[in-house]
């Protein structure tokens, strides 16, 4: 079989179960996919090969003896470089944890692992993850597979361009202000942001916190709920776990089963901009989809939920997270900090009891009119990004259709102002500029709607198919 990392996860999980293809050779051809295209794209950045071929061939042996697979069986994966694993250098793109080896893995890889998965590796991210363009000073920046001298968003921009170059079937990612969901946009993959608690973090850093979630990345959206299946559930040790249970899949084509829903009489809000400057080349590739949800039997109106007080929640209970974390390396090591983390840590160092109160009266606030907008509305379609993909050297972008951008965060607010929300919120490729760059559609849903806002992100891209054009590497 050639190309075998031309297979979304979903087909290549039922080659593997029926025995058409064994796991050892899928990860050796992904292994091969990887030492070919990875040197220009700089989206792996730890490689563990002999362990996962190891892995494969030990699959390979349970499947023999009569083991029922898991739903990930035998899946190429590559865990984002802030994500704990065990005996596998893990250094957050920080200059401080340059040669860091845990000693244990996260929930997440640990349940990847659990239903099949085999990882390659680690996919790059800004220091920290502070921000959405994937360059840091342990490894460099990572190009998007669409056009190499472009950005590939970020934070979990490695992960978004190892899935569209095809070196991985399947990939994890985090989201604080779009980091699943900006990276996915750029680069022409899915990345769905969860609500709170769905896929739960262990060990936990702040038990408060509901603005960081982990979450899944593919190639469909198919891909992404398979993962999100897996990675999904209850969890003992973590407080704001929700107790839902994943769908009860036992073979992962089933997936599509529970995707395919008639969307006739879905009640959609459009917003072209969500009131902010948007790059003429987005708003030109996204203005089709409406005609498109409509086509799909859709109602559509233009509408927008009042996002007032998000900025100033999101950004106090953000900087507050980055003083929690990182104020005592600030005043060791100043010098081994980037810009961003800095600039973040010290506006929190800012804060005062009266901030932080008003930042809660803000957030409250925002709930409620938000409740109030879902009541009328199934689902939000709006930009996931801004801009296209920038320059690769760029800091960040500093302009946007004419309007000034202060600093780093100011150009993801289409993605950031749904964070406080606490709403599931998805990329879905939307198609692409005249000069070949890829743009996400965001589908935002009703609380704690992400199997619901899934079929609605499954029916558009069946009907568009944007997904499907690959990027020009090579073999």
């Amino acid at each position: 079989m050639t190309d075998v990392w031309a297979n979304d996860a979903v087909t290549l999980a039922g080659l593997v179960r029926r025995g058409e293809i064994s796991a050892r050779a899928v990860i050796e051809a992904h292994i091969e996919r990887i030492e070919a295209v990875n040197p220009v794209v700089n989206a792996i950045v730890t490689t563990t090969f002999e362990r996962a071929v190891e892995r494969a061939a030990e699959a390979d042996d349970a499947v023999a003896r009569g083991a029922r697979p898991g739903l990930l069986h035998g899946l190429p994966v590559a865990h984002k470089d802030l994500v704990d694993t065990a005996g596998v250098r893990t250094t957050y793109g920080s200059l401080l944890f340059a040669d860091h080896v845990p000693e244990r893995d996260e929930l997440l890889v640990t349940r990847m692992a659990e239903a099949g998965a085999i990882s390659l590796g680690k996919t790059n991210t800004p220091e920290f993850g502070a921000g959405s363009h994937t360059v840091n000073p342990v490894f460099g920046a990572t190009r998007n597979p669409y056009d190499t001298d472009r950005s590939s968003g970020g934070s979990s921009g490695g992960a978004a361009a190892a899935l569209a170059a095809r070196m991985v079937a399947l990939a994890d990612g985090s989201d604080l202000g779009g980091s699943l969901r900006n990276p996915a946009s750029f680069c022409n993959v899915v990345g769905l942001r969860p609500s709170p608690g769905r896929v739960p973090s262990w060990p936990v850093t702040d038990v408060a916190d509901v603005l960081s979630v982990e979450g899944p990345m593919g190639r469909t959206v198919a891909d992404v709920a398979l993962l999100l299946a897996v990675l999904s559930g209850p969890d003992p040790r973590v407080p704001l776990a929700l107790d839902a249970p994943p769908p009860a899949l036992t073979d992962p084509a089933q997936v599509v089963t529970l995707l395919d829903r008639d969307l006739r009489g879905l009640r959609v809000a459009w917003s072209p901009d969500l009131g902010l400057p948007v790059d003429p080349a987005v708003r030109s590739v996204l203005a089709p989809a409406r005609q498109v949800l409509a086509d799909l039997g859709c109602v559509v109106e233009e509408a927008s939920p009042d996002l007032s007080g998000a900025d100033e929640a999101f950004r106090t209970w953000r900087a507050f997270r980055f003083a929690t974390s990182f104020a005592d390396a600030l005043r060791r090591h100043p010098d081994k900090l980037g810009p961003n983390v800095t600039w973040n840590t010290e506006r929190g160092l800012e804060l005062t009891v009266a901030d932080l109160s008003r930042a809660s009266t803000l957030h409250a606030a925002l709930a409620g009119r938000v409740s109030e907008f879902f009541a009328r509305y199934d689902v939000l379609a709006c930009p996931a990004t801004q801009v296209p993909a920038f320059e690769v050297g760029l800091d960040w972008v500093h302009e946007i259709d004419g309007t000034p951008m202060d600093s780093y965060l100011d150009w993801m607010r289409s993605a950031y102002l749904i964070s406080p929300t606490g709403l599931p919120a998805m990329s879905v490729p939307a198609g692409f500029t005249a000069a070949g760059l890829p743009v996400g559609i965001q589908f935002v849903g009703r609380r704690r709607a992400e199997w619901s806002l899934l079929c609605v992100a499954y029916a558009f891209e069946q009907a568009t198919g944007y997904g499907r054009r690959e990027p020009s590497l090579g073999a």
